[in-house]
């Protein structure tokens, strides 16, 4: 947990995600097609990756994990939690607010 806590708060956008994930792609394009360049981290190609996504689990409290974003250090979810708050207008505030985006 440490580990990744540590992690999360290192730069103002953290996605932990699978290379191999859809819906992991989907977040890490959105963000990127929006200006920001966060910091990934593929938990598959983490040596620690699969202890890392049990921490994450026990934050989200169910059982599919994949991808989880931190927003200037705190957890703001999954693909639903970030498709809800772009959809509705507050992901770009935020993301200025953790200095994501300058614009």
């Amino acid at each position: 947990m440490d580990r990744v806590m540590i992690l999360a708060s290192q730069k103002a956008v953290v996605i932990f995600s699978s290379s191999s994930c859809c819906m992991c792609h989907t977040v890490k394009r959105l963000f990127c097609e929006l200006g920001v360049h966060p910091a990934v981290h593929e938990l598959d190609e983490e040596p620690s990756g699969r202890e890392m996504e049990s921490a994450l689990l026990q934050l989200l409290g169910r059982n599919r994990t994949l991808p989880v974003v931190f927003v200037g250090g705190r957890l703001v979810g999954s693909t639903d939690n970030i498709m809800a708050l772009h959809l509705g207008g507050k992901l770009t505030p935020l993301l200025r607010e953790a200095g994501a985006l300058w614009l």
